[in-house]
């Protein structure tokens, strides 16, 4: 019976109105009160049910509900025979929570937009050229997709034929086309504009970074922050309290109607609402805009943080290094000394080692011509590994004092020079002598001096710069974006050692880094932000919010818009308790009766849920300021 009643609710709403509307014309035109008292009665047995029922099964948990209050009130009321309040009051609490539920559904319109991205079918292509339309579910791992113009592609995979316009919107909320052809990887739920594609499916169903996008926002949206758990705590205090208090108003009033309109008056209705509607707002708005926050509670320390620590590659640069020169000192050629050091980093993640490889690559190498035979990655100095049996070190100038490789006065006089330039130097030796330094320099993000002076205008006090490289580079960086402070030549465990000691001198720190290398420091930080770009899986799962469109100005989104739904949220929850006490004051003051309380109330919640609305639609503006706090 109970879901019978739930699943007709609105249709008990509308009945409701309709016996109402009836019982008030037969009022005025004065027919009999019996007729006109009979159909305010059935309107409040028929709008009392399916809150009584709600009401029953709070008692059954031990909770007192607001369902309680208001089924009390209005048993109340029907003893007193106040049938025109007791039907209008449950016609009201029905109707203001059918407004309460679409204006909430609109709230989470970001992600119910996402979902409905979500590819239905696919496109399979046999090794005989032929194709077949599959459901999505039917995809394996290593099967091969075709994608049309105007199709949604159905999984994570490598193109390996053709080339498309796409648009990733529903991965990194940048509706700009991004052009990919052979070897470019794309995404579920992306959408190809012009041209044609073929490519291997890698990740299916719920592998998908699209599926994981969506199973992260429905998790954050549902996540309560410390101010909705102190709230439901309160409200599990205050709705019996509010019971007891209108028992002791009857007892010394001798007026039931009185204490009646007290209970419903006193409904916590919007104070309980008012938390959870900004934060399910703000979530969406940060998922419409590339912004994945991982819940309520980490939107309550985003908005708090004064500090902002960073990574450079990858994070402050755009993470696309180019290899900028090759200067040999020995006999070898430069096209040699790549090769080597490429078939080495064949074996790296790091960044420097992935453009050597591809440099090496673009310019006719064909590693598989040399025999990597052991290899061993130093973290935060470089490799060592032997190919065609020469001894190569590749890295920094800390490794080959470590590996006693000496370094005379003019090629480290050169390579201080490339790092004044804005490169960082990569030394290699073969056999235990130093054969070349391979320069390789990294653009600073487009819109990180906008971005950072956006959050400096919005409370952030102190950025500092954490990078591997060497110092030179670091500083002319530093120097080029206003930062604060800056440490070069760290380690990963230096890295969160400076997070650490930040934490301890009272700062709220935030720590950005690519997600990778810098897992532990993100990690450590208060607030770990990963710049992932379409969500690498250890960003996505290791971070409190992933920018998923790698773009600096995601950042600055997000921490304007963590201070502006927790700035909404408290608005709400000061409306909710300005808006009882008003009430209650009315009440004992004999100025508000049961009817127009419970319209102001149901008004009141509405109010906090229009209010957190605006959240949806919010943009960080940009700052005018520039960054001009350098220390």
């Amino acid at each position: 019976m109970m879901k019978a009643i739930n699943r007709y609710t609105n249709k008990l709403t509308l009945l409701s109105g309709l016996l109402i509307a009836v019982g008030f014309m037969l009022m005025v035109m004065q027919q009999q009160t019996d007729w006109s008292n009979g159909f305010l009665i059935a309107a409040t047995v028929i709008g009392v049910a399916p809150v009584a029922m709600k009401a029953w099964q709070a008692v059954r948990l031990r909770t007192f509900s607001i369902e309680l209050l208001v089924t009390i009130a209005v048993v109340g009321a029907l003893f007193i025979r106040e049938y025109v309040e007791s039907s209008i009051v449950t016609f009201l609490f029905l109707f203001g929570a059918y407004l309460e539920n679409r204006t909430l559904q609109k709230t989470r319109s970001s992600l119910k937009q996402l979902i409905d991205m979500a590819p239905q079918e696919a496109l399979l292509l046999h090794d005989d050229g032929s194709r077949k339309l599959i459901g999505v579910e039917d995809v394996k791992v290593g099967d091969l997709i075709v994608v049309l113009p105007g199709g949604k592609i159905p999984v994570d995979g490598v193109i390996v034929k053709g080339r498309a316009s796409i648009n990733e919107a529903a991965v990194t909320g940048e509706s700009v086309p991004v052009y990919k052809s052979d070897g470019d990887r794309v995404f579920s739920g992306t959408i190809l504009d012009t041209g044609y594609i073929e490519l291997i499916a890698e990740k299916v169903g719920d592998d998908t970074t699209f599926a994981k996008i969506i199973e992260l926002i429905e998790e954050a949206q549902d996540s309560q922050s410390k101010t909705e758990r102190f709230l439901d705590r309160f409200s599990n205090y205050y709705t019996p309290a509010v019971t007891l208090l209108a028992i002791l108003v009857y007892i010394l009033t001798s007026d039931l109607h009185l204490a009646i309109t007290f209970l419903v008056i006193a409904c916590p209705g919007a104070l309980v609402i008012g938390a959870p509607v900004s934060n399910v707002a703000g979530i969406g708005n940060g998922a419409k805009n590339g912004v994945l926050i991982k819940g309520g509670e980490v939107m309550e320390r985003l908005a708090k943080v004064d500090t902002l620590v960073f990574d450079k590659t990858g994070t402050l640069t755009k993470g696309k290094p180019e290899v900028t020169d090759v200067h040999t000192f020995g006999a070898k050629s430069a096209i040699e000394v790549l090769a080597y050091v490429a078939k080495a980093e064949t074996v790296s993640e790091h960044h420097l080692g992935q453009t050597i490889v591809k440099t090496a690559v673009n310019r006719g190498v064909d590693l598989s011509s040399y025999q990597l035979t052991d290899s061993e990655a130093i973290k935060g100095h470089g490799i060592v590994a032997t190919v065609n049996k020469h001894h190569i070190v590749a890295g920094n100038r800390k490794l080959m004092d470590a590996r006693q490789i000496d370094i005379d006065a003019h090629a480290g006089q050169y390579a201080i020079s490339r790092e004044l330039l804005g490169n960082t130097a990569v030394f290699v030796a073969m056999n235990g002598v130093l054969e070349a330094i391979i320069s390789i320099a990294d653009q600073i993000r487009d819109d990180a001096h906008e971005a950072l002076a956006t959050m400096r205008t919005n409370g952030v006090k102190r950025i500092i710069m954490l990078t591997g490289d060497n110092r030179h580079t670091a500083k002319a960086v530093a120097n080029q974006l206003g930062i604060d402070e800056f440490y070069a030549e760290l380690l990963p465990s230096d890295k969160v050692a400076y997070v650490n000691k930040l934490k301890e001198e009272g700062a709220i720190v935030a720590m950005a880094g690519d997600g990778v290398n810098d897992a532990p420091a993100i990690a450590a930080a208060n607030i770990g932000i990963a710049m992932g770009e379409g969500g690498t899986d250890i960003s996505m799962e290791t971070a409190d919010v992933v920018l998923m469109a790698d773009k600096f100005s995601q950042y600055a989104h997000a921490y304007v818009l963590s201070k502006k739904a927790i700035r909404n949220m408290r608005q709400n929850i000061a409306i909710a308790l300005a808006v009882v006490v008003i009430l209650l004051v009315g009440v004992l003051g004999g100025h508000v009766h049961l009817a127009s309380g419970m319209f102001i109330h149901e008004g009141s919640v509405l109010v906090v849920i229009l209010n957190a609305m605006r959240l949806i639609s919010f943009k960080a503006s940009k700052s005018r300021r520039g960054t001009s706090h350098n220390r």
